[in-house]
């Protein structure tokens, strides 16, 4: 297998694993506040959080290109800052990835911290913790087999994710293809054993993930 193959697979992976990491640490800012914090528009806002779930790709993918193309002011301000647009890059695959996980980090992240009993965390603030060592030192802790469930939920999310991406950051061959992009070109074009291939790694991907978290949930039954 040449060099063109393996692209889509790395760059899937790397587009991922950013992903993951953004919405690991947004997930957890959020899911905190949310969990503490009782504040008008908290319903209208965790809907709007959980929008991705639901949505069309389609819509999602027009939604990006409205915030982040040429004619936002967010994509005119990159485009001065990079000289370059968002649309049709990495950088877009990375949103489309972002935006489509993040909902399955917050629910996650949420429950963990709601499932954490606030008599200790309160021992701790007594013991003179503030707000930022109470979160790592005790309710992370506590709460990490939620967190390790929602990172490699929005990863194998992040990692198989086609229609925002499709319609964001284009197929353009060895800069923006995915996995999912490439198996469907290689549909399109009549090379199902090409196909095969990029499903299977999609699949062993997903299911070695779920498999460790399965086992995670099993040793501490």
């Amino acid at each position: 297998m040449n060099e063109s193959f393996w692209f889509p697979v790395q760059l899937s992976i790397l587009v991922a694993s950013i992903a993951t990491g953004l919405v690991f640490v947004i997930g957890i800012v959020f899911a905190r506040w949310f969990t503490l914090k009782s504040f008008k528009g908290k319903l209208l806002w965790e809907t709007l959080f959980l929008l991705p779930l639901v949505l069309p790709p389609s819509v999602i993918g027009f939604l990006l290109i409205i915030v982040f193309g040429a004619n936002s002011w967010i994509g005119r301000t990159y485009e001065a800052i990079f000289d370059s647009s968002i649309v049709f890059t990495p950088v877009a695959a990375v949103l489309a990835a972002l935006v489509v996980a993040y909902p399955l980090m917050f629910q996650s992240a949420k429950a963990g911290f709601l499932s954490i009993d606030r008599d200790i965390e309160g021992a701790a603030r007594v013991d003179g913790a503030s707000e930022w060592r109470v979160l790592v030192s005790v309710v992370i802790p506590l709460a990490k087999r939620s967190l390790l469930v929602g990172a490699v939920l929005s990863f194998t999310r992040a990692l198989g994710e086609f229609g925002a991406t499709l319609m964001f950051a284009g197929n353009i061959p060895e800069r923006t293809q995915t996995i999912p992009t490439a198996i469907y070109i290689a549909l399109e074009s009549g090379d199902t054993g090409l196909a095969f291939a990029y499903v299977f790694i999609s699949v062993a991907s997903a299911f070695v993930l779920l498999t460790i978290v399965q086992l995670g949930n099993k040793r501490h039954a």
